[in-house]
C-alpha cells in the first residue's frame, strides 16, 4: 500500500490518535448519509460484523456496541454499565489513562481500589492475584492494554489469567493498541474490551465501540448512571432497528468502514501491528543515534508510541522543539509523566518507516536550530529508571 503524504502541507500527526489518515478514508467522509436510511444501517451493520471477526468471536458469544463521542466517553459507557452498582473495580494504573478510568469510577460512584505502578513499570499478574486474594469484595479488574502516557504495553495476558483464576472479570481498555496488538479471544480472555474509531484503525475520530460478552450485558440492564451512556440500551435499540439511538457520526462511520476495508488489505492485525513495529525500531534506533534516551526499558517498548526524555541541556525547550518540529512537518506530543519532562512521538497512523527516519532527521536539526549540544537526559534521570526497572 502507498502512503501518500498529507494533504496540502498538513503536518504528520505523530500522536496516538487522532492520526495521519490516507487520502482514501478522507474521501470516505464526502457524501452525506440518512442515519435512518437502510444504506447508512448497511454500514453500521458491517462495522460491527468486522469488529467482532477482528477478536476472533467464532462461537458468537460477544456482541459489537459502537458509541458516539470520544473514547473516554466509551471507558465511561463500559464502566458505568457493566459494573453494577454494587461491584468494585481493582484498577490498574501506570499512567493518565489508568488513573483517569479510577476518575471516572469516583464519579460513577462505584466501588474502587488502584494498583499504582508510577510511570516506569507494568502491572504483573502475580501483583493482581494478591490483590484479588487480599479483597474478595473486587469484581472487576481494570486493565490498559497500553498506556500512552508513557507508552508501555501491559501484560494483559497474564493478568487475565490471574484474574480468571480467581473467579473475578476483567474490562480491558484498549484504546490505542486495538488493531494493531493481538486481542484474540481464543488467546486472551476478557469480558469487553474497548477502542476508538481514530487509533490502530486509522480512523476518524468521532465514536468508540466496546466488544461485550452478550451474558454481560444481558445481565447489565439497569446499571448505567446515564441515558446517552448506556450500553444495554444502545445495543437493545440496534439489535431491534439496525439504528442508534441517538445522531450517529454519519461521516466518520462511513470513513471508519474504508479504513477497516484497508486494514483488512494490509493483513489485518498481524500485518498493521507489523508496520507499527518496524515503524517503532526506526524511530528507537534513530533517536537513540542522535542521543536522546527512551523512557521505558526495551522490552516494555510498545509499537504505539513512545516516550523520550526531555535533554537536559539549558538550551532546551519543549514548547521551542515543538514549532521547530511543526515547521518541518510533524506534530508531537507533550509528555504526560508525572516526575519527569518528556516528550512523545508516535508511530501509529497513514505512516511508514521513511516518515520515521525523516522525523528523526527533523528533530536532530532542530536541536541544531536551538544550539543543544547534547539530547542527553540528566543523569540523575537514568539513575532513577535503572533503580526501578531493576
Amino acid at each position: 500500500m502507498g502512503f501518500e503524504r498529507p494533504l496540502l502541507g498538513e503536518p504528520y500527526l505523530l500522536t496516538p490518535g487522532p492520526l495521519t489518515t490516507s487520502l482514501a478514508t478522507k474521501q470516505a467522509m464526502l457524501r452525506d448519509w440518512g442515519s435512518w436510511d437502510a444504506d447508512f444501517r448497511a454500514l453500521t451493520a458491517e462495522l460491527r460484523r468486522r469488529l467482532l471477526a477482528m477478536i476472533g468471536d467464532v462461537d458468537g458469544a460477544f456482541e459489537c456496541v459502537p458509541m458516539q463521542g470520544s473514547g473516554t466517553f466509551c471507558v465511561e459507557a463500559m464502566l458505568g454499565t457493566l459494573v453494577p452498582r454494587q461491584g468494585k473495580v481493582l484498577v490498574l494504573a501506570n499512567g493518565a489513562y489508568g488513573l483517569r478510568a479510577a476518575q471516572t469510577l469516583r464519579a460513577l460512584g462505584r466501588a474502587h481500589t488502584v494498583i499504582d505502578k508510577g510511570d516506569y513499570l507494568p502491572p504483573r499478574g502475580e501483583e493482581v492475584g494478591a490483590a484479588l486474594d487480599a479483597d474478595p469484595a473486587i469484581t472487576h479488574v481494570l486493565a490498559i492494554h497500553c498506556e500512552t502516557s508513557s507508552g508501555i504495553l501491559n501484560p494483559v495476558e497474564e493478568i487475565a489469567q490471574a484474574t480468571y483464576a480467581r473467579g473475578r472479570k476483567l474490562l480491558i481498555d484498549s484504546m490505542s493498541a486495538f488493531g494493531a496488538v493481538p486481542t484474540d479471544l481464543r488467546t486472551l480472555r476478557y469480558e469487553a474490551i474497548v477502542s476508538s474509531a481514530n487509533k490502530c484503525i486509522e480512523g476518524v475520530p468521532g465514536f468508540g465501540f466496546v466488544l461485550v460478552r452478550r451474558s454481560e450485558l444481558e445481565a447489565a440492564k439497569g446499571n448505567s448512571h446515564s441515558l446517552s451512556l448506556d450500553l444495554h440500551d444502545q445495543w437493545t435499540v440496534m439489535e431491534k432497528t439496525g439504528q442508534w439511538r441517538f445522531t450517529p457520526p454519519t461521516h466518520v462511520v462511513a470513513a471508519f468502514i474504508e479504513a477497516l476495508h484497508q486494514h483488512a488489505a494490509e493483513g489485518g492485525v498481524a500485518g498493521r501491528g507489523a508496520r507499527y513495529a518496524n515503524n517503532r525500531d526506526v524511530l528507537v534506533a534513530g533517536m537513540r543515534a542522535a542521543g536522546f534516551e527512551t523512557l521505558l526499558d526495551e522490552r516494555w517498548l510498545s509499537p504505539i508510541i513512545v516516550t523520550f526524555f526531555c535533554p537536559a541541556d539549558p538550551n532546551f525547550s519543549f514548547p521551542a522543539f515543538y514549532e521547530l518540529m511543526k515547521e518541518k512537518g510533524f506534530l508531537i506530543y507533550p509528555g504526560k509523566l508525572t516526575a519527569v519532562e518528556s516528550f512523545r512521538v508516535g508511530c501509529i497512523g497513514h505512516l511508514d518507516a521513511d516518515v520515521m527516519r525523516a522525523v528523526v532527521a527533523a528533530a536532530t536539526r532542530s536541536l541544531a536550530e536551538m544550539k543543544v549540544a547534547s539530547a542527553a537526559p540528566a543523569p540523575h534521570v537514568l539513575g532513577e529508571r535503572a533503580k526501578l526497572v531493576a
